[in-house]
């Protein structure tokens, strides 16, 4: 089980994914056993995170946090300081909307290091707050820390980093916001034989490949739920729920394994998520079907091969400024 800090958690490789395109409804391929179908993988389960030690939780007590809530905090502690695991703490309790997990949280939060207590990174400096999904596993260190607490509420922790240094970290939630788990609207019936998508009760995609489907030489985006939202900017995040495949039927990667949707800027991800989410409207449904020259070309990614066509079924959930 991964632990990031928060620092890291700003450092998701969001320019990795690859989304696959499902139609909605009923919309089944005929002839499936003809067909390559692709099931996106079941939710992982994840290992509970390491209890601290009496002397971490000591440790943790020792990081002193004062100055108003909505400003940036001074903080001090006796150096080194050092922990064996995650730990962390309760400054101020909130007294705002509560965090429950699926909402989407607003955090402003400064990283020094336990060696020296030099700061190392703050978004009140950088004037840019970090926004995650509560349950979202690339944020594990946050996630238990923060659902169940209030807009508001001040947290100091310390955790080992990347680099295996000691981080401390002072996160305070700004916002918090409930957003849609999956695309809601008008059903649009898509073109005649593309990759078909059925819908499980939760929205979660299967999509059915015909055997004899021809990869496309130029994007194709086919809308198959028109939400009512706002048309998406390519200079936005999004927050979307996804899965990804291969023409064989491979699932390469899903947020609906992960549990949670995933947001990123539309500007930072592969050519054909940018050219094909951008001016669809927010609360929709898209497939894309994407050629390799705008995906990920001649190179080798991951589970994906060189030269591969990607699919892709997005619910763009919610749009903001970057």
């Amino acid at each position: 089980m991964k632990h990031r800090t928060t620092a890291g958690l700003a450092a998701v490789a969001l320019a990795s994914i690859a989304l696959t395109g499902c139609a909605s409804g009923d919309n089944s391929a005929e002839g499936a056993s003809d067909a390559n179908v692709c099931e996106v993988e079941p939710a992982a389960e994840t290992s509970p995170a390491p209890s601290p030690s009496p002397e971490d939780v000591k440790a943790v007590e020792g990081i002193e946090v004062t100055g108003p809530v909505g400003e940036a905090p001074k903080v001090s502690f006796k150096t080194p300081l050092e922990v064996s695991s995650p730990s962390s703490r309760v400054v101020d309790e909130g007294s705002g909307d509560e965090l429950a997990e699926g909402a989407q949280a607003t955090i402003n939060y400064v990283v020094l290091g336990g060696k020296d207590a030099k700061q190392t990174y703050s978004t009140w400096e950088t004037k840019k707050p970090e926004t995650f999904t509560l349950g979202d596993p690339q944020y594990d260190l946050l996630n238990d820390r923060l659902i169940g607490q209030k807009v508001g509420t001040r947290i100091a922790m310390a955790s080992t980093a990347m680099d295996q240094t000691v981080q401390v970290t002072v996160v305070e939630v700004a916002e918090v916001n409930q957003i849609p788990t999956r695309a809601e609207g008008t059903a649009v019936e898509p073109e005649a034989g593309l990759p078909a998508v059925e819908l499980a009760d939760d929205g979660q995609p299967t999509v059915t490949i015909p055997a004899d489907y021809q990869a496309p030489s130029e994007l194709v985006v086919q809308p198959l739920i028109e939400g009512d939202g706002p048309k998406v900017t390519k200079e936005q995040t999004v927050t979307v729920q996804y899965a990804g495949c291969l023409l064989d039927g491979t699932s390469f990667d899903s947020s609906w394994s992960r549990g949670t949707p995933t947001s990123f800027p539309l500007n930072g991800v592969i050519p054909g998520w940018t050219n094909g989410i951008a001016g669809q409207k927010v609360g929709s449904q898209v497939l894309l079907v994407v050629p390799a020259d705008q995906a990920y070309g001649d190179q080798e990614n991951g589970a994906i091969p060189a030269n591969s066509t990607l699919v892709f079924v997005v619910d763009i959930l919610e749009a903001k400024a970057a």
